[in-house]
């Protein structure tokens, strides 16, 4: 690897441009996301569910409050503010706490600015002495609504209601790679990687938990689901050369880089001075 490598990943994950206001819980006052200042106007249309100030929008504890999310929310597809809509319910948390709050849509998230989670696996073939080889990498699909044809980790998605990180691994698993249950049970937990940064669909912030997941030579990962156009298994160097620089997304470069830190795969300098550019992005 280039030891002048800027990895622009690292830079994208903290990248904010918009201008925002903090999303407040009214419970506590602890900020739980950030929304746009232009979109403060739109917001004053629901007064028993926001308190919409210069500084700062609270969101408001009442009974009924996911019902009452779910109706601004499709006002607000309606006006174009939400983008890229899912019909997948995520769980609006507490980012401190780590308690659920409500219930949302999952393109709402990104509206909000709020705390989402996702699981990703390094997908990694060893030699018979546990070093690591290479590395599977995905190209996305063309008609995936976001970073269409970028590389990818092999299994990684967002994590929705009602599943753990790694209840959404292992389903990611099959669905993106034909994986099952006992092959996914081989994966082993990394970091986790926070990223806040401003998407065209609002600001990502979101946590990433990251597993690595050792395959067998005879192991050929398959997908399911359609939202995977091609699955190579590549060289260590040239899957952490991809990652330093824009083919992948910047979840994925970011998995990628870590777990070549993790395994210290990189000559010194460059480690040293990778770690240092990443560690504001580790969670703990």
């Amino acid at each position: 690897m280039d030891a002048a490598c800027d990895w622009p990943a690292i830079d994208a994950a903290r990248r904010q441009v918009v201008p925002r206001v903090p999303l407040r819980w009214a419970t506590d006052g602890a900020v739980i996301g950030h929304v746009a200042r232009e979109h403060l106007a739109a917001l004053r249309r629901w007064p028993r569910s926001l308190r919409v100030a210069g500084d700062a929008v609270t969101l408001l504890r009442h009974d009924g409050l996911d019902e009452a999310l779910a109706e601004a929310h499709h006002r607000l597809r309606d006006d174009g503010l939400i983008l890229a809509w899912r019909e997948e319910p995520f769980t609006l948390w507490h980012p401190e706490t780590m308690q659920p709050l409500a219930t949302i849509e999952r393109a709402a998230a990104r509206f909000w600015g709020t705390l989402t989670l996702g699981a990703h696996a390094n997908g990694v073939f060893a030699d018979a002495a546990g070093r690591p080889q290479a590395m599977w990498i995905a190209q996305r699909s063309f008609t995936k609504p976001t970073d269409p044809g970028k590389l990818d980790n092999l299994v990684g998605g967002g994590v929705p209601r009602g599943q753990t990180a790694h209840e959404a691994l292992v389903r990611e698993g099959w669905e993106e790679a034909g994986l099952d249950a006992a092959t996914m049970a081989a994966a082993h937990p990394g970091r986790v990687i926070e990223l806040q940064r401003d998407i065209p669909e609002g600001l990502q912030f979101e946590r990433l938990y990251v597993w690595d997941l050792p395959l067998p030579p005879d192991v050929q990962p398959r997908n399911q689901d359609g939202e995977v156009a091609a699955l190579r298994c590549l060289p260590l160097a040239q899957a952490i050369e991809l990652a330093a620089g824009d083919a992948m997304t910047v979840d994925a470069a970011l998995v990628t880089l870590d777990f070549a830190l993790r395994h210290h795969l990189l000559d010194e300098a460059t480690h040293a001075r990778l770690a240092a550019r990443a560690a504001p992005l580790w969670v703990g």
